[in-house]
């Protein structure tokens, strides 16, 4: 019978947050990309803009000067989130995620040179991170993990 309310921190896992502006693990960090015929500034700015069907308001997020303003404009209500969001948010984060490794080649060697479990420490989400109590889905974790994997089968070849 488990008898603590909170996971114990996996002591052979690296913790980050996906916010962190210094480093290449987070999606607010300054490694700008290229994709669909736009250049993104973050992986944020991309993914908060993929939330929405108008252009108009995807430009308005890729053209926000932080990627909190991007992250802020995404959450608006005052626009309809597409309906279809639950089913594709991973797979628009993923390909946020490769794009931006594959065009900084040097992270992308960091990212398949490690070989910890990756686990985005936020104490309030439980769809991306691993939650207060360290029992949430962590996907974002899971999102580099599967990028990492890809880089390394891509480098095999």
């Amino acid at each position: 019978m488990v008898t603590d309310t909170f996971s114990t921190e996996d002591q052979q896992a690296l913790y980050f947050s996906r916010s962190d502006t210094d480093q290449h693990l987070g999606t607010y960090g300054a490694y700008p990309f290229s994709l669909d015929d736009s250049v993104w500034p973050t992986a944020e700015h991309y993914y908060q803009a993929m939330k929405f069907a108008d252009p108009a308001y995807q430009e308005k997020i890729r053209l926000a000067t932080t990627p909190a303003q991007a992250r802020k404009l995404g959450r608006s209500r005052l626009k309809r989130i597409r309906r279809d969001w639950r089913n594709v948010k991973i797979a628009y984060m993923t390909r946020a995620i490769y794009t931006r490794y594959k065009t900084h080649a040097e992270l992308g060697v960091q990212l398949s040179q490690s070989d910890v479990k990756l686990v985005e420490n936020s104490q309030y989400d439980y769809f991306w991170g691993c939650g207060r109590d360290r029992r949430g889905n962590n996907h974002y974790g899971q999102v580099l993990m599967n990028v990492r994997d890809k880089l390394r089968h891509e480098a095999v070849k």
